[in-house]
């Protein structure tokens, strides 16, 4: 009995320091998700178009410069039509804005680059933030959307200001939208998706929540910024009025750990269903 008790402590004591280690290591284990969006007003020109969602760089003292490069580099061979970016791109210090997005100047994308800011944006400098990403060739879409046109046929991009820090005007992207328009809007934070009042949104991208950062076992996360519970944790979710995609982000904040919530680059495919 004794021989067995020494046994299980020293056993306890080895998976205690792997999940340790394993929880700084998570962070590193960048993932792709991709995802279909099948949807009827999806125009022709657009089927097989590539959006390519960031959310949460968190750049600072955790997520390096030279990681953020790693990033771009990764994202730009993703060869995307449209990337957007779901806010909070830096962490802690206005002194990590300038560079964050000396980087993420460097994105390619043949229909525009499109971003919103976070709570986070807020909090260190959301003046200098939105100039640094009208300098970097980033659309600002903070209450404000865009018509993007191929061969004739167009999308819209929308985005709202931040769901804590900001006003969320969603008029801008549903004016002059007609029922068959495909629209897609950009928020940081999935808890405005239940604010969302009208049909003629079609997809949300969100982030926010990093997917619960430290779960148990990718099923339940103890501590989640929303006031809707685990359900925009991560992954699709169907609100009221439109398909919310949230994801678990790419950087982190204090304490750097994740636990079943590996850090994701979301690429979607625009799919018509003709």
């Amino acid at each position: 009995m004794v021989v067995n008790i020494k046994r299980f402590i020293q056993w306890s004591f080895l998976i205690a320091v792997l999940l340790g280690v394993y929880v700084f290591l998570e962070p590193f284990f960048l993932e792709e998700k991709y995802i279909d969006i099948r949807n009827p007003d999806i125009p022709p020109q657009f089927h097989d178009t590539r959006i390519v969602f960031l959310s949460d760089i968190h750049h600072g003292p955790y997520y390096s410069r030279a990681r953020l490069g790693k990033l771009v580099n990764r994202v730009n061979r993703l060869k995307p039509d449209i990337i957007l970016l779901g806010g909070d791109y830096v962490h802690r210090s206005s002194s990590y804005i300038e560079p964050c997005f000396t980087e993420l100047k460097k994105l390619e994308a043949s229909l525009g680059v499109f971003g919103v800011l976070g709570n986070h944006d807020h909090w260190e400098d959301g003046a200098l933030t939105g100039q640094c990403m009208e300098s970097a060739g980033i659309h600002l879409i903070d209450n404000t959307a865009y018509w993007l046109e191929k061969n004739g046929e167009r999308i819209k991009i929308g985005g709202v200001g931040d769901y804590l820090e900001d006003i969320q005007e969603i008029e801008p992207t549903i004016a002059d939208v007609k029922n068959e328009d495909f629209v897609v809007l950009v928020t940081h934070n999935p808890d405005y998706a239940e604010d969302i009042r009208t049909d003629k949104i079609d997809l949300v991208f969100a982030g926010h929540t990093h997917g619960g950062q430290v779960t148990f076992l990718g099923l339940w996360a103890p501590l989640l910024p929303s006031n809707y519970g685990q359900k925009y944790r991560t992954g699709i979710i169907e609100a009221v009025d439109a398909k919310v995609i949230v994801s678990n982000g790419i950087g982190t904040i204090t304490p750097p750990v994740r636990f079943f919530a590996s850090p994701q680059i979301i690429v979607a495919y625009l799919r018509n269903m003709d």
